[in-house]
Protein backbone atom coordinates (compact mmCIF):
# COMPACT_ATOMS: atom_id res chain seq x y z
CA UNK A 1 0.00 0.00 0.00
CA UNK A 2 2.76 2.58 1.02
CA UNK A 3 4.35 1.36 -2.47
CA UNK A 4 1.17 2.12 -4.37
CA UNK A 5 0.17 5.71 -2.75
CA UNK A 6 4.01 6.89 -3.03
CA UNK A 7 3.40 6.05 -6.99
CA UNK A 8 0.52 7.30 -6.96
CA UNK A 9 1.45 10.43 -5.55
CA UNK A 10 4.84 10.24 -8.00
CA UNK A 11 1.94 10.70 -10.99
CA UNK A 12 1.04 6.89 -11.67
CA UNK A 13 -2.57 7.04 -12.73
CA UNK A 14 -3.17 3.22 -13.33
CA UNK A 15 -1.88 1.33 -10.35
CA UNK A 16 -3.45 -2.17 -9.78
CA UNK A 17 -3.03 -3.64 -5.76
CA UNK A 18 -3.07 -7.39 -5.73
CA UNK A 19 -3.60 -9.04 -2.48
CA UNK A 20 -4.23 -12.96 -2.01
CA UNK A 21 -6.07 -12.35 1.58
CA UNK A 22 -9.62 -11.45 1.73
CA UNK A 23 -8.47 -7.70 3.60
CA UNK A 24 -5.98 -5.52 2.89
CA UNK A 25 -2.75 -5.05 5.22
CA UNK A 26 -0.64 -8.65 5.32
CA UNK A 27 0.81 -9.99 8.57
CA UNK A 28 -0.42 -7.02 10.41
CA UNK A 29 -3.50 -8.15 10.88
CA UNK A 30 -2.61 -10.86 13.06
CA UNK A 31 0.04 -8.74 15.49
CA UNK A 32 -2.75 -6.96 17.62
CA UNK A 33 0.42 -6.17 19.97
CA UNK A 34 1.17 -2.54 20.27
CA UNK A 35 4.07 -0.97 19.00
CA UNK A 36 3.87 -0.02 15.23
CA UNK A 37 3.49 3.44 13.96
CA UNK A 38 5.78 4.92 16.50
CA UNK A 39 8.14 6.68 13.66
CA UNK A 40 5.49 7.13 11.33
CA UNK A 41 2.72 8.14 12.53
CA UNK A 42 4.23 9.42 15.89
CA UNK A 43 1.71 7.16 17.76
CA UNK A 44 1.56 3.57 19.49
CA UNK A 45 -0.63 1.54 16.79
CA UNK A 46 -1.29 -2.24 16.62
CA UNK A 47 -0.36 -4.05 13.75
CA UNK A 48 -4.47 -3.76 12.21
CA UNK A 49 -4.59 -0.08 13.39
CA UNK A 50 -1.08 0.47 11.74
CA UNK A 51 -2.84 -1.30 8.28
CA UNK A 52 -5.93 0.48 8.57
CA UNK A 53 -4.68 4.15 8.10
CA UNK A 54 -2.90 2.86 4.84
CA UNK A 55 -6.29 0.82 3.99
CA UNK A 56 -8.11 3.74 4.43
CA UNK A 57 -5.94 6.23 2.19
CA UNK A 58 -5.37 3.77 -0.56
CA UNK A 59 -9.39 3.45 -0.53
CA UNK A 60 -9.68 7.11 -0.73
CA UNK A 61 -7.06 7.24 -4.15
CA UNK A 62 -9.37 6.55 -7.26
CA UNK A 63 -6.35 5.59 -9.54
CA UNK A 64 -5.44 2.16 -7.37
CA UNK A 65 -7.52 -0.76 -8.52
CA UNK A 66 -7.35 -3.21 -5.39
CA UNK A 67 -8.10 -6.51 -6.03
CA UNK A 68 -8.51 -8.90 -2.75
CA UNK A 69 -8.43 -12.76 -2.91
CA UNK A 70 -6.38 -12.56 -5.95
CA UNK A 71 -3.31 -15.18 -5.81
CA UNK A 72 -0.17 -14.17 -8.31
CA UNK A 73 0.72 -17.38 -9.56
CA UNK A 74 3.08 -16.64 -12.36
CA UNK A 75 5.70 -13.14 -13.52
CA UNK A 76 7.12 -13.08 -16.67
CA UNK A 77 10.40 -11.12 -17.62
CA UNK A 78 7.89 -8.62 -19.95
CA UNK A 79 6.11 -8.00 -16.46
CA UNK A 80 2.93 -9.80 -17.55
CA UNK A 81 1.59 -10.90 -14.38
CA UNK A 82 -1.25 -13.70 -14.06
CA UNK A 83 -2.85 -13.62 -10.97
CA UNK A 84 -6.07 -16.25 -9.66
CA UNK A 85 -9.28 -14.99 -8.26
CA UNK A 86 -12.79 -16.40 -7.81
CA UNK A 87 -13.69 -18.03 -10.41
CA UNK A 88 -11.15 -16.58 -13.30
CA UNK A 89 -7.67 -16.72 -13.84
CA UNK A 90 -6.63 -13.14 -15.00
CA UNK A 91 -3.41 -12.15 -16.77
CA UNK A 92 -2.51 -8.12 -17.16
CA UNK A 93 0.14 -6.41 -19.06
CA UNK A 94 2.16 -4.05 -16.92
CA UNK A 95 4.53 -1.74 -17.67
CA UNK A 96 6.48 -1.48 -14.23
CA UNK A 97 5.61 -4.15 -11.07
CA UNK A 98 6.55 -3.82 -7.58
CA UNK A 99 7.22 -7.11 -6.04
CA UNK A 100 6.25 -6.98 -2.04
CA UNK A 101 5.55 -10.33 -1.05
CA UNK A 102 6.98 -10.05 2.36
CA UNK A 103 8.64 -12.82 3.96
CA UNK A 104 8.49 -16.66 5.20
CA UNK A 105 9.64 -18.03 8.80
CA UNK A 106 12.45 -20.72 8.30
CA UNK A 107 11.22 -24.08 9.39
CA UNK A 108 12.08 -26.61 12.07
CA UNK A 109 13.96 -28.58 9.34
CA UNK A 110 15.71 -25.92 7.82
CA UNK A 111 17.72 -25.48 11.56
CA UNK A 112 17.68 -28.91 11.92
CA UNK A 113 16.30 -30.22 14.84
CA UNK A 114 16.74 -34.08 16.10
CA UNK A 115 14.23 -35.66 17.62
CA UNK A 116 10.72 -37.34 16.68
CA UNK A 117 8.17 -35.45 14.33
CA UNK A 118 4.97 -35.41 16.81
CA UNK A 119 2.31 -33.03 16.66
CA UNK A 120 2.60 -29.73 18.56
CA UNK A 121 5.68 -28.34 16.64
CA UNK A 122 4.77 -24.97 14.90
CA UNK A 123 6.57 -21.59 13.45
CA UNK A 124 5.64 -18.61 15.79
CA UNK A 125 4.02 -16.91 13.07
CA UNK A 126 1.66 -19.66 12.40
CA UNK A 127 0.66 -20.09 15.98
CA UNK A 128 0.17 -15.99 16.55
CA UNK A 129 -2.18 -16.52 12.81
CA UNK A 130 -3.90 -18.93 15.32
CA UNK A 131 -4.39 -17.22 18.32
CA UNK A 132 -5.19 -13.91 17.39
CA UNK A 133 -7.13 -14.29 14.12
CA UNK A 134 -8.79 -17.85 14.69
CA UNK A 135 -9.34 -18.49 18.22
CA UNK A 136 -7.12 -21.70 18.57
CA UNK A 137 -4.13 -22.14 21.67
CA UNK A 138 -1.42 -24.56 20.69
CA UNK A 139 -1.05 -25.89 23.64
CA UNK A 140 -1.00 -25.58 27.86
CA UNK A 141 2.77 -25.80 28.38
CA UNK A 142 5.71 -24.00 25.59
CA UNK A 143 8.96 -23.94 24.61
CA UNK A 144 10.25 -21.28 22.34
CA UNK A 145 13.06 -21.58 19.84
CA UNK A 146 14.82 -18.55 18.95
CA UNK A 147 14.51 -14.94 20.38
CA UNK A 148 13.45 -13.14 17.49
CA UNK A 149 10.72 -10.48 17.81
CA UNK A 150 8.20 -12.95 16.89
CA UNK A 151 9.16 -15.89 19.00
CA UNK A 152 9.44 -12.78 21.90
CA UNK A 153 6.07 -11.68 21.15
CA UNK A 154 4.76 -15.09 21.39
CA UNK A 155 5.89 -15.60 24.51
CA UNK A 156 4.21 -12.69 25.97
CA UNK A 157 1.32 -13.97 23.84
CA UNK A 158 0.95 -17.14 25.31
CA UNK A 159 1.91 -16.79 28.49
CA UNK A 160 -1.65 -13.95 28.50
CA UNK A 161 -3.60 -17.08 27.31
CA UNK A 162 -2.36 -19.06 30.55
CA UNK A 163 -0.13 -21.01 28.82
CA UNK A 164 2.83 -22.07 30.91
CA UNK A 165 6.08 -20.62 28.45
CA UNK A 166 8.98 -22.98 29.87
CA UNK A 167 11.78 -21.50 28.63
CA UNK A 168 12.59 -19.35 25.18
CA UNK A 169 16.35 -20.75 23.68
CA UNK A 170 18.80 -18.84 21.90
CA UNK A 171 21.82 -20.64 20.52
CA UNK A 172 23.19 -17.18 19.83
CA UNK A 173 25.36 -14.86 22.69
CA UNK A 174 22.39 -12.21 21.86
CA UNK A 175 19.06 -12.18 21.13
CA UNK A 176 17.95 -11.71 17.81
CA UNK A 177 15.01 -9.53 18.71
CA UNK A 178 14.40 -5.98 20.13
CA UNK A 179 15.99 -4.77 23.59
CA UNK A 180 11.85 -3.61 24.49
CA UNK A 181 10.66 -6.98 23.04
CA UNK A 182 13.06 -8.63 25.81
CA UNK A 183 11.47 -6.75 28.35
CA UNK A 184 8.10 -6.31 27.68
CA UNK A 185 8.01 -9.90 26.55
CA UNK A 186 9.97 -12.42 29.07
CA UNK A 187 11.35 -9.95 31.79
CA UNK A 188 8.37 -9.07 32.72
CA UNK A 189 6.35 -12.33 32.63
CA UNK A 190 9.54 -14.53 34.33
CA UNK A 191 10.07 -16.42 31.13
CA UNK A 192 13.31 -17.67 31.23
CA UNK A 193 16.13 -17.05 28.64
CA UNK A 194 18.66 -19.23 27.95
CA UNK A 195 21.34 -17.92 25.79
CA UNK A 196 24.21 -19.87 24.04
CA UNK A 197 21.73 -23.10 24.30
CA UNK A 198 20.62 -25.13 21.77
CA UNK A 199 17.59 -27.78 21.07
CA UNK A 200 19.10 -31.22 20.74
CA UNK A 201 16.27 -33.27 20.47
CA UNK A 202 12.69 -32.81 20.25
CA UNK A 203 10.36 -35.84 21.59
CA UNK A 204 7.20 -37.52 21.82
CA UNK A 205 4.80 -39.81 20.11
CA UNK A 206 1.84 -39.08 18.87
CA UNK A 207 2.44 -35.33 21.00
CA UNK A 208 5.31 -32.86 22.18
CA UNK A 209 6.05 -34.41 25.21
CA UNK A 210 9.30 -32.08 26.07
CA UNK A 211 13.01 -31.38 24.60
CA UNK A 212 16.71 -31.56 25.62
CA UNK A 213 18.64 -28.77 26.02
CA UNK A 214 22.53 -28.30 25.54
CA UNK A 215 24.63 -25.87 26.35
CA UNK A 216 26.82 -25.00 23.19
CA UNK A 217 30.50 -23.63 22.70
CA UNK A 218 32.12 -20.33 20.63
CA UNK A 219 31.65 -23.32 17.51
CA UNK A 220 27.89 -24.02 18.70
CA UNK A 221 28.92 -27.55 19.71
CA UNK A 222 26.97 -29.07 22.38
CA UNK A 223 29.30 -28.93 25.47
CA UNK A 224 29.57 -32.34 27.43
CA UNK A 225 27.30 -32.54 30.98
CA UNK A 226 25.45 -29.64 30.40
CA UNK A 227 22.20 -31.03 28.94
CA UNK A 228 18.49 -30.87 30.60
CA UNK A 229 15.45 -31.66 29.72
CA UNK A 230 12.14 -29.26 29.70
CA UNK A 231 8.75 -30.72 29.13
CA UNK A 232 6.24 -29.63 26.92
CA UNK A 233 3.54 -30.22 24.61
CA UNK A 234 4.21 -27.43 22.41
CA UNK A 235 7.18 -26.28 20.48
CA UNK A 236 7.21 -22.78 18.83
CA UNK A 237 10.16 -22.12 16.65
CA UNK A 238 11.31 -18.82 15.51
CA UNK A 239 14.51 -18.86 13.62
CA UNK A 240 14.61 -16.16 11.43
CA UNK A 241 12.66 -15.03 8.04
CA UNK A 242 12.93 -15.48 4.34
CA UNK A 243 12.21 -13.14 1.49
CA UNK A 244 9.34 -14.61 -0.42
CA UNK A 245 10.86 -14.25 -3.99
CA UNK A 246 9.51 -17.07 -6.07
CA UNK A 247 8.17 -15.84 -8.58
CA UNK A 248 11.06 -13.63 -8.94
CA UNK A 249 12.69 -16.19 -9.04
CA UNK A 250 10.97 -17.71 -11.67
CA UNK A 251 11.13 -14.90 -13.69
CA UNK A 252 14.80 -15.40 -14.13
CA UNK A 253 15.33 -12.50 -11.96
CA UNK A 254 18.99 -13.09 -9.67
CA UNK A 255 18.35 -13.78 -6.26
CA UNK A 256 20.62 -13.72 -3.93
CA UNK A 257 21.69 -17.33 -2.40
CA UNK A 258 22.20 -15.67 1.08
CA UNK A 259 19.00 -14.07 1.72
CA UNK A 260 17.07 -15.25 -0.97
CA UNK A 261 16.36 -11.32 -1.66
CA UNK A 262 17.16 -9.83 -4.93
CA UNK A 263 20.93 -9.65 -6.27
CA UNK A 264 20.95 -5.42 -6.62
CA UNK A 265 23.48 -3.04 -5.31
CA UNK A 266 20.62 -0.16 -5.11
CA UNK A 267 17.53 -0.79 -2.64
CA UNK A 268 14.53 -2.09 -4.19
CA UNK A 269 15.97 -2.43 -7.78
CA UNK A 270 15.75 -6.31 -9.52
CA UNK A 271 18.22 -7.32 -12.35
CA UNK A 272 14.51 -7.16 -14.58
CA UNK A 273 14.12 -3.85 -15.71
CA UNK A 274 10.96 -2.32 -14.51
CA UNK A 275 10.37 -4.60 -11.86
CA UNK A 276 11.23 -3.83 -8.15
CA UNK A 277 10.87 -5.32 -4.67
CA UNK A 278 10.08 -3.61 -1.48
CA UNK A 279 9.56 -4.58 2.32
CA UNK A 280 10.43 -7.45 3.44
CA UNK A 281 10.55 -9.00 -0.07
CA UNK A 282 13.52 -6.98 -0.53
CA UNK A 283 15.38 -7.39 2.79
CA UNK A 284 14.07 -8.02 6.51
CA UNK A 285 13.41 -5.14 8.41
CA UNK A 286 12.79 -4.95 12.41
CA UNK A 287 10.58 -1.90 11.95
CA UNK A 288 7.53 -2.21 10.19
CA UNK A 289 7.67 1.94 9.76
CA UNK A 290 10.77 1.03 7.83
CA UNK A 291 9.09 -1.10 5.13
CA UNK A 292 6.62 1.17 4.81
CA UNK A 293 9.74 4.46 4.02
CA UNK A 294 11.52 1.98 2.03
CA UNK A 295 8.30 1.13 -0.23
CA UNK A 296 7.80 4.50 -0.72
CA UNK A 297 11.38 4.35 -2.04
CA UNK A 298 10.16 1.64 -4.58
CA UNK A 299 6.95 3.35 -5.44
CA UNK A 300 8.59 6.61 -6.73
CA UNK A 301 11.49 4.38 -8.35
CA UNK A 302 8.65 2.67 -10.38
CA UNK A 303 7.47 6.07 -11.02
CA UNK A 304 10.33 7.48 -12.31
CA UNK A 305 10.77 4.50 -14.26
CA UNK A 306 7.17 5.21 -15.89
CA UNK A 307 8.76 8.65 -16.65
CA UNK A 308 5.32 9.99 -14.72
CA UNK A 309 4.48 13.45 -13.96
CA UNK A 310 6.94 14.24 -16.69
Amino acid sequence: MAAALAARGAGVRDILLLERDQHLGGILNQCIHPGFGLHRFKAELTGPEYADRFARMTAAAPEIEVSLRSFVVRLTPERRVSYLKPGALEEVQARAVIMATGCRERTREMIPIPGTRPAGVYPAGLAQKMVNMEGWIPGREAVIIGSGDIGLIMARRMALEGVKVRAVIEIQDKTRGLVRNVVQCLEDFGIPLYMRHKVARIYGRDRVEGVDVVRVDDNFAAVPGSGFSIPCDTVLVSVGLIPENELLEAAGAAIDPATNGPASAELNRTSIPGVFACGNSFKVYDLVDWVSRDSELAGRAAAEYLGAGR
